[in-house]
Order: C-alpha cells, then structure tokens, then sequence
C-alpha cells in the first residue's frame, strides 16, 4: 500500500459520519491562567449547528472567563478556537463578530440616551458598513431602518423603540441586548445571563423570547436561573474549577449525583425537571 493510499484511508476514518450535524463552535484544550490561578483549564467543547446548549456551574467555575475566551475580549494562554470550522483564536472581537458570532453581557452595555432604534440601527449599520463614522446618516438608509423596526417588533419592544433606553424597565433592556446582538445576524449566540437582575415579573418575557430564536443559530446559555436553563437547553455543560466536569443532556444532568452534589442540589434537580 502506498503513503498516499494510506493517507486517505486515515483521512476516510477521522472524518465524521455523513448525518452528524456541523459544528459551528469548538474549542481545543482551551486554557487561560492568570498568574498562578486557572480560570479556564483544558476544555475542549463541541457546539453543533442549531444547539441549544447552557452552561452552568457554581460562582467561580470559569463560566464568564471561558464566555470571554469564546467571543476574544481575553486571549486563551494555550489551546484554540474554531468558529464554523475557522481558527478565530487570534482574531479580535470585531472579527468574530463579522464572521458570526455575537453575545450579550452580564451587565449591560447600552447607552442609555439613545432610543431603542438608535441602538439597534448603529448595530446593522455596523454589519452593513453602512455608516463611515459614529452617528453619520445613521437612518439614511430606509431598508435598514425598517429591518431595525421589524427586530424590535419582533422582540416585543415595537411601542418603546422612540422611548430613552435609560428609562426603559430592566427586563426590556435586556431584550434589546438581545435585539442588538440579533442585529448583527450572527450564526453562533452567547446570551451570558440573559435574566440576571430581571424583576420576577418581568422574567417571562425573557423566557418567551428566548424560546422563540431563530432555529439556524446556535445558542450557548450561561444563566444561574435553572428554571430558564431546563426550559431552553437540550444539552447542558457543567464547569466547575475551570474544567469540563460533565456533559449531557438536560435529563442526565438533572440525574447526575455528581451534579447534584456540586452545583444543584437534590431538591432542585427534581423539581425542574
């Protein structure tokens, strides 16, 4: 048998089956330290197209750190960072955006003077190039304004899109985080707890839409609230110190001892699922 016979014989064995799904977010071995504390250690992850996936763990697993890795505000120490099958991990934050991936924060990050439309006219005027500098003819383009419009519309924020962010209720604030970072059409989603400050009322709006999110984009789900957790996810990644500690599906976790004794709790696990 040849070199080159052999070759394609070891390629035809790596390659994955012909139904498994792509994958439109993965990480190699993925570690970031910070002087002599590991914030993110070794994790390798896999995010099929059109996952909905949540990420949990105890306060100080790494879950924000390793959010942070994903979208490049922080460079990993070792390890690497594809993104619909591209190696993004030296690729700035604006890079990965334009190929596909968005986020919204823990704490938010809008400006609260501007209106809703405002906010999220700048973001497609961004993916669209639309604008050559900050604010200039930012609604001259009619098309654009009405696909802002239309987002708002569809994120139940129609009847304040003219109103000030600032005084805006918080919850609505936080559906236009999620309307800003759709804005940008991205094909992978971080929604880094989406629902975290949100008064108890105003939660089901956040539930509602992240439930109804386009299919075609895959979700990664970093929340505290498990209510919203079992409700969205079908596969869940538990990190604790850093590590991948297990992996599965929503009702493997919920049954898991080992989650139960780390993050859950027995009383919790059952009564969500």
């Amino acid at each position: 048998m040849t070199d080159t016979m052999r070759d394609m014989m070891s390629d035809m064995t790596n390659a994955a089956p012909a139904n498994a799904p792509r994958i439109a977010l993965e990480t190699r071995a993925l570690r970031k330290a910070f002087g002599g504390i590991t914030a993110t250690d070794n994790v390798s992850f896999k995010l099929p197209e059109g996952a909905r996936h949540a990420l949990i763990g105890p306060n100080g697993a790494g879950k924000t750190t390793f959010v942070n890795l994903l979208s490049g505000v922080l460079p990993p120490t070792s390890g690497e960072i594809f993104l619909n099958g591209q190696n993004v991990t030296e690729w700035t934050v604006r890079a990965r955006s334009r190929a596909g991936l968005a986020r919204t924060f823990q704490i938010n990050q809008l400006y609260a003077d501007l209106t809703p439309l405002e906010s999220v006219l700048i973001a497609i005027n961004e993916r669209e190039n639309a604008a050559t500098s900050w604010f200039q003819r930012l609604g001259a383009r009619a098309d654009l304004v009405d696909e802002a419009a239309a987002l708002l519309e569809r994120l139940n924020l129609a009847d304040v899109m003219y109103a000030r962010v600032g005084a805006l209720a918080y919850g609505r604030q936080r559906l236009l985080e999620i309307a800003i970072a759709l804005a940008a059409r991205p094909t992978v989603l971080l929604l880094d707890e989406p629902a975290a400050g949100v008064p108890e009322g105003e939660r089901d709006q956040i539930l509602d839409v992240v439930a109804a999110l386009p299919a075609d984009v895959s979700l990664i789900l970093i929340e505290h609230d498990m209510d919203l957790v079992f409700r969205f996810a079908k596969t869940i990644s538990v990190l604790v110190n850093g590590a991948l500690f297990v992996e599965g599906t929503r009702e493997e976790i919920a049954r898991d001892p080992r989650v139960r004794q780390v993050y859950l709790g027995e009383e919790g696990v059952g009564h969500h699922v």
